[in-house]
């Protein structure tokens, strides 16, 4: 299946059905009076989030969603049917954006949550609603307030609980691969990485899902390369893996690129927890190995783990820490919601 993360979309609710202009008739019954029903309710239009899907493909096919209208009211007080709603079924992790792209309309995180974009409207008054005293035979009715129309756009930011960051061919995909059920694309030239995935990762028994993006390169913030377009799926995720590539002609300026990329790209993505590792260390000697790692401490001012995606040495160690500050992220945030519950209500 292909991968989409932005998508626009045409919405529409249902326009209310129109009121009726009606009076009884029956035999022997000479006055019987307005008996007209009210018009039926427009759908409305509704996003959902739902399990199972991680991308926004169908909606590059389908761009337009229209609510069904309410049917007019009848005679015999009869109100006219409301019209169907239209439900969008979207990934977890889906933000709605207004026309303008900037205004966040909704963010759904959690499977089952709801919006109801566009209220479909309300159905007009038969002329049995305006009957009074004075007026025992009212010949009006309201039509049908109209539906609402809109254009949303739909942005996808993958829920993870790791991001992969790294120079194109930094050995992210590799990472994943070997900790994974995932299978990417994995071969010795940059780039090759194209979209973003996902992999569930375990150690000791516990497991995490790992987000890999396509490399950054220089001017990635300002759209170089395809980095960019995807920063976005590590926003939400705890904790950031950083991976430099041990045999490329200058790590410490490799890193110091990924860590321009992620200030220049705004927000708190540049503050992250963040672990920096050497990977490819299987073509490197032990003097190679310290020397370099010894420079990538001092430019990033902590510790720097050694690692090989392909012969899996110091994998394991890799895997604790991140799953050691998931864990704390997870505690952080369950004291968060504990302490908001315990606050005072306030009308």
């Amino acid at each position: 299946m292909k991968f989409l993360d932005l998508a626009k979309v045409t919405i529409r609710s249902g326009s209310g059905g129109n009121g009726c202009i009606s009076f009884r008739k029956e035999k022997f019954v000479e006055y019987g009076g307005p008996d007209g029903g009210d018009g039926g309710r427009g759908g409305d239009v509704i996003v959902e989030a739902v399990d199972g899907l991680n991308t926004l493909i169908d909606f590059r096919y389908q761009q337009h969603f229209f609510a069904r209208d309410g049917r007019p009211g009848m005679g015999k007080a009869k109100t006219g049917a409301s019209g169907d709603d239209v439900v969008l079924r979207v990934p977890v992790g889906t933000e709605l954006i207004d026309e303008d792209e900037e205004t966040l309309i909704a963010d759904l995180t959690e499977v089952g949550q709801r919006v109801v974009l566009a209220r479909g409207g309300n159905g007009g008054f038969g002329n049995l609603y305006f009957k009074t005293s004075t007026n025992q035979a009212p010949r009006r009715a309201n039509p049908g307030q109209e539906g609402i129309e809109r254009m949303i756009w739909l942005r996808l930011k993958l829920i993870a609980d790791a991001g992969l960051l790294g120079m194109p061919n930094a050995g992210k995909s590799t990472f994943l691969a070997a900790t994974s059920n995932a299978r990417p694309k994995i071969a010795d030239y940059p780039f090759t990485t194209l979209v973003p995935n996902l992999g569930v990762v375990g150690v000791d028994d516990v497991e995490f899902v790992v987000a890999d993006i396509p490399g950054l390169i220089e001017g990635a913030s300002e759209g170089r390369g395809l980095g960019d377009m995807f920063l976005g799926h590590v926003e939400r995720c705890a904790v950031l893996l950083h991976l430099v590539d041990g045999t490329s002609g200058d790590p410490v300026a490799d890193y110091r690129t990924i860590i321009n990329e992620l200030e220049a790209y705004g927000g708190d993505l540049a503050d992250k927890p963040r672990i920096t590792v050497l990977n490819k260390i299987d073509a490197l000697d032990a003097e190679e190995r310290a020397f370099i790692k010894d420079e990538l401490e001092a430019a990033s001012g902590g510790t720097v783990m050694l690692m090989s995606g392909v012969t899996r040495e110091g994998l394991t160690d890799v895997l604790r820490a991140l799953r050691a500050r998931i864990d704390a992220n997870r505690l952080r945030l369950r004291k968060a919601e504990a302490a908001e519950e315990d606050q005072p209500w306030r009308p």
